[in-house]
């Protein structure tokens, strides 16, 4: 039987404490210190907060100022603790109540406050923000256990409740404590991996596709290295799990087949930079902006506004258009045609003049107007001309030059035909002998006479 002392105090010291007059004392100290905390912190936060609106003063000073503002009341409360205890040591007066509350209000001033430049350090409108109360209230309510000596009861009573499989015993305490220390852990991974990222997208040495790549890969092998050690910290046996990576692979191999080869085949993308953010690529009748590249998916931006998620198998088993994987200079080529009484040479000039006027269209190289071919209405000309910004798409430029071609052509007086057929009607041959119709009247065809098919009647 294990004679060791229970941290808890009696009942009997428990009512000997509570019949103290010092003891009521203290506690109304408290609530009147609490009131006073709030109503002050309620009162600076209303007039401080027009202050701190975005772009009023720099950001850096903002963040600040809205951490302090965040743990306003239990600093406020914290300070009159403080000058409170500080004048009853001195009269002599016990303090005990006081002074635990000084060391637990103390401690959620600076968890909250914490908490807070922990959030923001991932992101303004991170995830983390809906789960900021959540984690306060647990590392407060840790510390609060550990400094009344409670952890160690709590912690027995929950490993009482425990489930065995086999040679793994799970207990309450044991989950409690795997997902703390994940938390924890996850916390810790996830800020190390941001801090990363910040610093690989700043380096001028390396490709963005790399970037991103090992941006990916960082952030998975600091979060599984954070799930092992939480589970190590925790006291779980890996070696129980023999069992259950087996059924994982089989699952990997079955049921999430597709996931992997998405995970698999955005690292190959992201490693040899085949397909980058910025570039502007087209596949079946897309055609879009890569804006990033993720785990599983590309998301692509198209000029009609979609975001198009395209998982990173497709990408890499069917065929696509990178218009700016190894230059982002795309030719354009627009067809013209001009009648056979215009001078070809005049509308070429014209051609290329209006290109060079374009502000897209670049002097190097430099437009270029030929003639295609000699049609059946008119001579075919073609302008090709270079941009080198795809992203702004390509419809706009070619919109823009077809109809600087058409006033240029209009005032020019170049004409530019359209399919017509002339037909000339001629009269009978001469050596032919001539029909005639029911009214008498001559029936002429084009190149020759038009005969009536035997055993048609005539009129």
């Amino acid at each position: 039987m294990d004679d060791t002392p229970s941290p808890l105090p009696s009942p009997e010291t428990i009512a000997a404490f509570l019949q103290a007059p010092s003891t009521w004392e203290q506690i109304g100290i408290l609530l009147t210190a609490t009131l006073a905390a709030w109503l002050l912190g309620r009162w600076l936060q209303v007039r401080l907060s027009p202050i701190i609106q975005p772009g009023a003063i720099d950001e850096r000073a903002r963040v600040a100022m809205r951490t302090g503002l965040l743990a306003l009341v239990p600093i406020i409360l914290w300070l009159l603790l403080f000058a409170t205890v500080t004048t009853l040591r001195r009269h002599e007066q016990a303090t005990d109540l006081l002074r635990l509350a000084l060391l637990l209000v103390g401690a959620l001033a600076l968890i909250r406050m914490g908490v807070f430049v922990l959030r923001h350090s991932f992101s303004p409108g991170s995830r983390l923000k809906a789960w900021e109360g959540i984690l306060t209230v647990t590392i407060w309510s840790l510390i609060a256990l550990h400094l009344l000596g409670w952890l160690p009861i709590v912690s027995q009573a929950l490993d009482e409740y425990a489930i065995s499989f086999g040679q793994l015993r799970l207990s309450l305490y044991t989950l409690v404590s795997f997902t703390l220390f994940i938390a924890l852990w996850l916390l810790v991974a996830l800020w190390l991996s941001n801090a990363l990222q910040w610093r690989v997208m700043r380096s001028q040495a390396l490709d963005e596709s790399l970037k991103l790549a090992i941006s990916k890969l960082a952030k998975f092998a600091l979060l599984t290295i954070a799930v092992i050690g939480a589970m190590l910290a925790a006291g779980i046996d890996l070696t129980a799990f023999a069992v259950f990576g087996g059924a994982l692979g089989v699952g990997l191999g079955l049921g999430l087949q597709r996931v992997v080869s998405n995970f698999v085949s955005g690292v190959i993308l992201a490693f040899e930079g085949s397909i980058r953010p910025g570039d502007v690529i087209s596949f079946g009748e897309y055609v879009g902006t890569v804006q990033t590249l993720h785990a599983r998916h590309v998301v692509v931006h198209t000029r009609d506004g979609l975001d198009l998620l395209v998982p990173n198998e497709n990408l890499m088993t069917s065929e696509i258009t990178n218009w700016s994987y190894g230059d982002r200079n795309v030719r354009l080529r627009l067809p013209v045609s001009i009648s056979y009484s215009d001078d070809p040479e005049a509308a070429i000039a014209l051609l290329v003049k209006t290109a060079a006027n374009h502000p897209r269209v670049l002097a190097d190289p430099p437009p270029l107007g030929c003639l295609s071919r000699f049609a059946d209405s008119g001579i075919d000309l073609e302008l090709r001309a270079w941009v080198n910004d795809p992203e702004r798409g390509l419809g706009n430029v070619r919109s823009d030059l077809n109809r600087a071609i058409w006033q240029a052509f209009k005032t020019a007086g170049i004409t530019i035909p359209f399919p017509q057929r002339v037909v000339h009607l001629t009269g009978p041959a001469a050596d032919a002998r001539p029909s005639r119709d029911s009214g008498g009247s001559r029936a002429g065809s084009a190149h020759g006479r038009t005969r009536a098919p035997k055993g048609s009647p005539r009129g």
